[in-house]
């Protein structure tokens, strides 16, 4: 049987720290996000920090990824690959309150305005 590589804090850490950058976010933004401080943030992209099954998550949701990112390979790059696709930032926060959003009913409102918004300005 073949023995799997432990993914450590340093490596979990340097893939928040590239896609806070890829969305544009800084620390302070990530950090008030998810209620922490931006030295926090700094301890967890250095891996001085080690991040919890809660925290990954709500660090995976800020940044509009799956969990399963911060486990997964990196692939080498080749120069004729596309760039992964990604939210704007202002898209992002959006999203991000969307979620945030228990009711159905207000979910649909949001939508609703979004649609007539984007008539006006089509």
């Amino acid at each position: 049987m073949q023995k799997r590589k432990i993914i450590t804090s340093r490596e979990i850490g340097e893939k928040i720290k590239k896609q806070r950058r890829k969305l544009g976010i800084s620390q302070e933004q990530l950090a008030e996000i998810l209620g922490v401080t931006y030295q926090q943030i700094q301890r967890y992209e250095n891996g001085m920090n080690k991040l919890n099954v809660e925290n990954i998550q709500r660090v995976a949701d800020a940044l509009n990824i799956p969990v399963s990112y911060f486990f997964e390979a990196e692939k080498p790059s080749k120069a004729a690959e596309k760039s992964a696709a990604y939210l704007p930032s202002d898209e992002t926060k959006l999203l991000r309150h969307f979620r945030k959003i228990k009711s159905s009913g207000s979910k649909n409102i949001v939508i609703q305005i979004a649609r007539i918004a984007a008539k006006a300005n089509g």
